[in-house]
């Protein structure tokens, strides 16, 4: 190895680093924006007669519990593209799973005060990647790259 290539070995293993952080943020964020492009204005109301889903909104620290709730809802009612929630199910599962993603908190079980429809559950899911997404990058220009 030369000298001229510790710099590219030094930024691939800060990139690594920091995507581990990251959540699978951008696959989630494209994910999510696909799904939001579909046909998704039904409200939600809990009766039996309503085809519309009501899924939880999660309070802060119990995301992902009801990200994986929500989205294995939506699996097992056919709402949406089911390869693209099963994506998104998967990503989430893994990431409660194994604690990845430090910039979410890890309950274990979804908690929430409210329920939402499809739109808005999906909105949620979109913000809170979003602000990982923001965070992770104002911390990758605080980081310093030693050469």
């Amino acid at each position: 190895m030369n000298a001229s290539m510790l710099p590219y070995i030094l930024f691939s293993c800060l990139l690594l680093c920091v995507q581990a952080q990251n959540c699978s943020v951008r696959e989630i964020i494209r994910h999510t924006k696909l799904l939001l492009e579909g046909p998704l204005s039904c409200p939600c109301r809990e009766t039996a007669a309503n085809s519309c889903s009501c899924l939880p909104i999660a309070e802060p620290g119990h995301e992902l519990p009801c990200f994986v709730e929500g989205t294995e809802h939506m699996l097992k009612h056919n709402i949406s593209s089911n390869a693209v929630v099963e994506r998104l199910n998967r990503s989430f599962q893994i990431q409660l799973d194994r604690n990845l993603c430090e910039s979410l908190a890890h309950g274990t079980q979804c908690q929430y005060k409210t329920k939402g429809n499809v739109k808005e559950f999906l909105t949620k899911i979109l913000r809170t990647y979003q602000e990982i997404n923001i965070h992770n990058l104002k911390k990758l220009k605080k980081t310093p790259i030693i050469l």
